[in-house]
């Protein structure tokens, strides 16, 4: 049977309470909406719960920015800051003190926009483990040792990434890793307006179907904090909702939509989508489409994880007011 493919643990949530009907045992949430900018933060407590929603047990934080992509300056401030404080959350949730050495890994393909998330955060952070390892007399108070690492694509490099990052963690030795990488969204308004948080790890290439070994606590040896940006979708996702949107404003003008849609308009959802998958797989378009602005949208989004990053993990930089490293 197919089913709708999301790497965001809220989609998956909401994907399972409207099969189940109600709400997921095992599974917390809360929300918080402030100035346009929508926080959730999700805990799977149980295994009961992590089979029903398809996410690994642990925490998960959602922001969500429907207007990120007009371009506003100003909200691409704010949204860093409340990243900053979400992720500042999560360090002190797993226990990492001020001091605690940090590898951050950019997952992705530099070359490829849609999925150069990574690289572009990695090209924006405030690196500073070689100056403790060098001149560590010299390093004022609220820094710690921060090291990065882009280590390309299977496709490009010819060796898996996660056999990358653990040559590079068992040298650096790192106390933390954080993992960027762009994901595959359920929801068209979710694309490049959503960042998520998880401490479950990652598994690079897993939005688009190709899924690849993980980035975890038990293949790296240290604990490691995802953080992901759904920058497309499939093909099959955007002509279903537009299906169900011209079923929804037909009904608005006439009660009687049989001779319109037939069965097709009898069907659940999920039905739909099935049916969708059926035609367009076969002939090879169900393709993964992304936002024409792609480009403004992604070199954005990486300044607002970078500049975040930079005040979360340094205290030296004030976590309310990240605008000086937004851009």
């Amino acid at each position: 049977m197919y089913d709708v493919r999301t790497d965001l643990a809220l989609e998956a949530k909401e994907r399972a309470e409207s099969l189940s009907g109600g709400t997921i045992p095992g599974v917390w949430t809360e929300t918080e909406r402030e100035g346009g900018i929508t926080v959730t933060r999700m805990e799977i407590q149980t295994e009961q719960g992590a089979q029903a929603i398809g996410k690994m047990q642990g925490n998960y934080v959602t922001l969500e920015v429907p207007e990120l992509r007009r371009g506003d300056t100003e909200l691409q401030n704010r949204v860093a800051t409340a990243f900053a404080r979400e992720f500042e959350a999560f360090l002190a949730r797993i226990g990492v003190g001020p001091k605690t050495s940090v590898m951050v890994v950019g997952l992705g393909n530099g070359k490829v926009t849609p999925d150069a998330l990574g690289p572009i955060v990695v090209d924006n952070l405030m690196v500073t483990r070689q100056f403790f390892e060098l001149m560590p007399d010299q390093v004022g108070e609220g820094y710690r040792p921060v090291s990065a690492i882009a280590p390309g694509v299977l496709g490009t490099t010819g060796i898996e990434s996660s056999d990358i990052v653990l040559g590079a963690v068992q040298q650096a030795k790192p106390e933390l890793v954080i993992a960027i990488d762009a994901l595959a969204a359920r929801s068209l308004e979710r694309v490049n307006t959503t960042i998520q948080i998880a401490d479950t790890g990652i598994h690079p290439g897993s939005g688009i179907g190709n899924k690849r070994k993980g980035l975890t606590r038990a293949t790296l040896g240290v604990p490691v904090l995802a953080i992901g940006v759904p920058t497309v979708l499939y093909a099959s996702t955007i002509v279903n909702d537009a299906m169900d949107m011209v079923l929804e404003h037909m009904k608005q003008h006439t009660r009687d939509t049989d001779p319109l849609f037939g069965v097709f308009g009898t069907m659940a959802g999920q039905e739909r989508l099935q049916l969708v998958k059926e035609v367009l797989q076969p002939v090879g378009h169900d393709l993964l489409v992304t936002p024409k602005e792609i480009d403004d949208f992604i070199e954005d989004l990486g300044n607002i994880v970078a500049s975040g990053l930079n005040a979360a993990m340094h205290q030296a930089i004030d976590t309310d007011n990240v605008a000086a490293y937004t851009h």
